[in-house]
């Protein structure tokens, strides 16, 4: 099985989302991911609901168990200089830094990276920055994605701004900061710079990359891009339709000749012969009436004969799925997009596998999320030497 980043370590330094999902997609590469987590209380992750129980009726989370899977706990006080101590020694000894806490934190710790082993790759995730005048204004991926403008696009055009459904900046910067660290491994290692680099990912930058004409269309031609909903504002049909069983189906006809397709499978040759309707630009001037049409048609057939009948006449179509049907889902589990991880809590419990794959090669499956502080004599021991009575000192002394 292929693991790129096989040999390179990774510290998990963050809390919550961003870095150390950055730190997870790195481990599900091939590299070896050890969190440092605060001693006593851990990442607030372990805390978040939902909840499940294990064989003593005490609560896990299951957030936890698939956001902290496929890594080692070790416990250092960073606030105690011992502690940080400790983890320039352990930095020296791994690749990668991911962090997602306030710009300046690691600064007041002493453990930035202009203090830490110059061949260390940084991963510095914050909400705007380590710099400019919004750096130190704290916030969560609902600020990021309402400051990049995702917000304002999100919902329906007669309602207010909606949140998208999950994290989005959070997950979405943690990608990018990774495809980064690997860029910057490369130029250290098989380039032979031999030193490493800082990579400065904000959760809003994100977000904005992937905000396709909007600032284009703002500076040349002066327009304000408006949210649509499900439809677009542009190019008709394309909606989520309501099926007669209650069920939202998602068709894209935008194109001419898929058009003309959809009309064959609803049995409508007079839609494309309508001159409303007639190319695409006239379809968006009168998306209303086409979507309209479409809808109409929907609801009077259960949701599996619409993907039917689409699918016989090559329409891009797909029921919109709930969790039930994704984990019934045969083609999901042909492509192995769901796996059984081990978890030391709770026992085995289905989870997203890993993603994407190297060829066709099967994703690993990660290791299941440690208990807090499992790994802590165990990894300062052999990466560091420590012995068993500095052990028991550091722990006394609240350090680990």
């Amino acid at each position: 099985m292929r693991q790129p980043l096989a040999g390179i370590r990774v510290l998990d330094l963050g809390t919550r989302i961003a870095a150390p999902f950055c730190a997870g997609v790195l481990g599900e590469q091939g590299a070896e991911v050890i969190k440092v987590e605060d001693p006593g209380r851990g990442d607030p992750s372990r805390i978040n609901g939902p909840f499940a129980t294990d064989g003593e009726g005490n609560r896990y989370s299951l957030y936890w168990s698939v956001e902290g899977r496929g890594r080692q706990s070790v416990t250092i006080n960073l606030r105690d200089p011992q502690g940080q101590d400790l983890f320039r020694r352990l930095a020296s000894e791994c690749d990668v830094v991911c962090e997602n806490f306030r710009p300046g934190t690691l600064e007041r710790w002493n453990i930035d990276p202009s203090r830490l082993d110059p061949r260390l790759v940084t991963a510095r995730i914050s909400l705007y920055g380590q710099d400019g005048p919004k750096s130190l204004h704290n916030g969560f991926d609902h600020n990021a994605v309402a400051f990049a403008g995702l917000t304002h696009l999100t919902g329906h055009a007669d309602q207010s701004p909606a949140r998208p459904g999950l994290p989005v900046s959070d997950y979405l910067t943690a990608v990018f900061a990774a495809q980064a660290v690997t860029s910057l491994l490369y130029e250290r290692d098989a380039k032979g710079s031999g030193t490493g680099g800082v990579v400065d990912a904000y959760l809003y930058g994100s977000v904005l990359r992937i905000m396709e004409w909007t600032i284009a269309a703002y500076d040349r031609l002066g327009s304000v891009r408006q949210r649509s909903g499900n439809r677009s504002d542009r190019a008709a049909p394309i909606d989520n339709y309501r099926s007669r069983d209650g069920r939202y189906v998602c068709i894209v006809a935008v194109r001419q000749p898929v058009f003309e397709r959809l009309c064959e499978a609803m049995d409508r040759p007079d839609l494309s012969a309508d001159e409303r309707f007639g190319s695409s630009g006239a379809r968006g001037r009168h998306r209303d009436e086409v979507n309209q049409a479409v809808a109409d048609w929907a609801a009077g057939l259960d949701a599996a004969t619409i993907e039917e009948r689409c699918l016989r006449h090559g329409v891009p179509v797909g029921i919109v799925h709930d969790v039930a049907d994704i984990a019934a889902d045969d083609h999901v589990h042909a492509r192995g997009d769901i796996c059984t991880v081990d978890d030391p809590i709770i026992g085995p419990v289905r989870q997203q596998a890993a993603f994407p794959r190297f060829g066709n090669e099967p994703p690993p499956t990660p290791s299941g999320a440690p208990r807090l502080g499992e790994h802590t004599d165990e990894v300062l021991s052999s990466l560091l030497g420590l012995s068993g009575a500095e052990l028991a000192a550091l722990r006394d002394g609240n350090v680990i």
